[in-house]
């Protein structure tokens, strides 16, 4: 159990660097680009399609890294072709948890912990595509975001 344990907090960390590092390097492009953009629908629609892309192959690679690490566990029969452990990763780490593959034993908890990482990741994920939309509309019509306005961490506190 506390192996199982160990294992899914290991392939967290590493998901979480994959992830960063991804979104980093993304965000850096398109800083980089935002200068070129005129904002046009056209453009702005181009933008979020191909972060929702990268976003996507970026959550396909940390999938197949837990199917890797599933398949090099010798006490999960169920696992032992790798078509077998990136479907089962897949359906894990999206929640979607289908139960036509079932891991039996102490090893069963990394897929509960597979789980926990997935939503970790469409989070972030889902709020790097919020924060892309928020910055084009910024750009385009000089609207800002809901948040801007309603934080409170980056508020200066009125005079007097």
């Amino acid at each position: 159990m506390l192996k199982s344990i160990l294992v899914g907090c290991v392939l967290t960390m590493l998901t979480i660097v994959i992830h960063g590092l991804g979104t980093v390097l993304w965000t850096k492009f398109l800083v980089r680009r935002q200068q070129e953009i005129e904002h046009r629908t056209s453009e702005m629609l181009q933008i979020l399609c191909s972060t929702a892309l990268v976003l996507l192959l970026i959550q396909i690679i940390e999938v197949a890294l837990w199917a890797s690490a599933w398949l090099m566990v010798p006490e999960v029969p169920e696992l032992s072709a790798l078509e077998e452990a990136l479907y089962f990763s897949m359906v894990t780490f999206t929640s979607l948890g289908y139960g036509d593959i079932v891991i039996a034993g102490p090893w069963r908890l990394l897929a509960g912990i597979q789980a926990m990482n997935g939503l970790l990741i469409f989070g972030w994920s889902t709020a790097l595509l919020f924060a892309v939309t928020a910055q084009m509309l910024r750009r385009r019509f000089g609207i800002q975001a809901a948040t801007d306005e309603t934080t409170t961490i980056n508020r200066k506190p009125p005079p007097g």
